[in-house]
């Protein structure tokens, strides 16, 4: 496990920061580009066709029946019953607090000046896309971070694609948790298809896939490099890159004889984000050598308990990119947490507030997807079960954006209401005089005649 001293990170943040090759990106968009024409062009067959190279099986129907999901979501019930209660409550959780966000996003009209009234309305898009990923272990949490919100946004139709299993169907748990996740028939419909082309068929639609306007949900590199490529025809949440965690604790805890529940906690949640995969990052800040050697020890032992895919994967991405950062101060940590702007930020300290408040120089924590303020505050939490979403901003891209939410399916267009007033009178003679200092005498034009008509008997 690599140990450095916050005084040498900038220099191996550089050297970390590096993108993939432009070799490596080129090949990724010209497969994705392609499976995007070809589904284009042949529709369904394309589907069948990669189904067939890519997944496990190849499905004589796309769309799943409501009665299979349905059934799925029975048979959890009856065959595991405490998991279905389980994803249940997470699903009641993520869904009040989509209610919660909702609520921000309201309608309004204000007279900024008199006579000019200016407002948004809030729309839900009439149908949202959930793409979920299948690999070795489907994730079905993301189905219910996906369709809930969308729901809750009041979307009229959703539509969930997931790589069919061997049975042509997509894996069983996530046909359960659709089920759970939306009990009402006939807002969701299921396809089992997966990877580029799948965001292809509902970018542009094909014989059996309607076009959504907004495709959301994580995937592999092919899945983000489509998504990449299909914005403007659709709207996506964002490009995924790998899972990062980055955890800071004030704990020095340098004692051979001292407790070790802080390095043990910051070590159970790092090795939770490793064993993703090898890309995955996981990073903690700790305010000494001592506590920097007892998160070590303790990674060292916990890894070893993993169960065999788990350990492989993780110690794969400690080997890879795990660090322990040794900070100095608490100003240092800051700059370099905005630095990184993780995905996920753990917060182990007893007391928040001077991290998240500005201080004499403007500085706090600022960048991040999801905040996990305290020890207790497991980032497994926001996973599965505590109600924020998991699917959050990577690579970086905290600093211009957040996760998932409810506002990814709604639009908020703007309105203008105009009647006769001083402030109608102002606005006009700024708008012919900046339309024609631009040279664009018609925009000029049209405020102008505006101005020598009577306003009366057109309000």
């Amino acid at each position: 496990m690599k140990i450095i001293d916050a005084a040498d990170f900038d220099a191996y943040w550089k050297d970390r920061e590096v993108p993939d090759g432009e070799d490596s990106e080129a090949a990724v968009n010209a497969a994705a580009l392609e499976i995007i024409g070809a589904v284009r062009q042949r529709g369904d067959a394309a589907l069948r066709d990669y189904a067939a190279r890519f997944d496990k099986t190849s499905p004589e129907h796309l769309e799943v029946s409501g009665e299979t999901v349905h059934a799925a979501g029975e048979r959890l019930r009856r065959e595991e019953e405490d998991l279905a209660a389980s994803i249940s409550l997470a699903a009641d959780h993520i869904r009040r607090f989509a209610e919660l966000q909702k609520k921000q996003l309201v309608p309004f009209e204000e007279e900024l000046d008199r006579g000019l009234f200016c407002g948004q309305r809030v729309i839900p898009v009439e149908r949202a896309a959930v793409y979920v990923p299948a690999g070795r272990f489907p994730l079905f949490s993301s189905v219910l971070m996906g369709v809930i919100p969308a729901l809750t946004a009041g979307v009229k139709e959703i539509v969930l694609a997931s790589p069919p299993m061997e049975d042509g169907l997509p894996d069983r748990y996530v046909l359960a948790a659709a089920a759970l996740a939306c009990p009402e028939e006939g807002s969701l419909r299921v396809f089992a298809m997966g990877g580029a082309q799948a965001i292809a068929a509902l970018a542009f639609g094909t014989e059996s896939i309607p076009r959504a306007a907004v495709i959301t949900g994580p995937g592999n590199k092919y899945v983000a490099a489509a998504k990449r490529l299909i914005f403007g025809r659709a709207g996506i949440d964002f490009v995924a890159g790998p899972t990062d965690v980055l955890i800071i604790t004030e704990d020095r805890d340098s004692s051979p004889s001292g407790k070790a529940e802080t390095a043990d906690l910051t070590a159970a949640d790092m090795l939770a984000q490793a064993e993703h995969d090898p890309d995955a990052r996981a990073r903690v800040m700790v305010p000494g050598e001592g506590a920097a050697k007892k998160t070590a020890a303790a990674l060292e032992r916990r890894l070893a308990a993993l169960p065999g895919y788990s350990r492989q994967n993780a110690a794969a991405s400690l080997e890879e990119g795990g660090l322990i950062i040794v900070y100095h101060s608490r100003e240092e940590a800051i700059r370099i947490a905005n630095l990184i702007a993780p995905e996920h930020l753990e917060l182990h300290v007893k007391n928040a507030a001077p991290w998240m408040e500005p201080d004499s120089s403007g500085n706090f924590l600022k960048n991040y997807g999801s905040l996990f303020n305290g020890p207790l505050s497991a980032e497994v939490l926001g996973d599965y079960s505590a109600g924020i979403n998991h699917t959050l901003p990577t690579s970086g891209s905290a600093r211009f954006t957040g996760g998932l939410s409810v506002r990814h399916f709604l639009k908020t267009p703007t309105t203008l209401r105009c009647v006769p007033g001083p402030g109608l009178e102002r606005a006009l003679e700024a708008a012919e005089r900046m339309g024609r200092a631009e040279g664009l005498a018609a925009h000029g034009e049209s405020a102008a005649l505006r101005r020598g008509i009577d306003l009366e008997k057109w309000t």
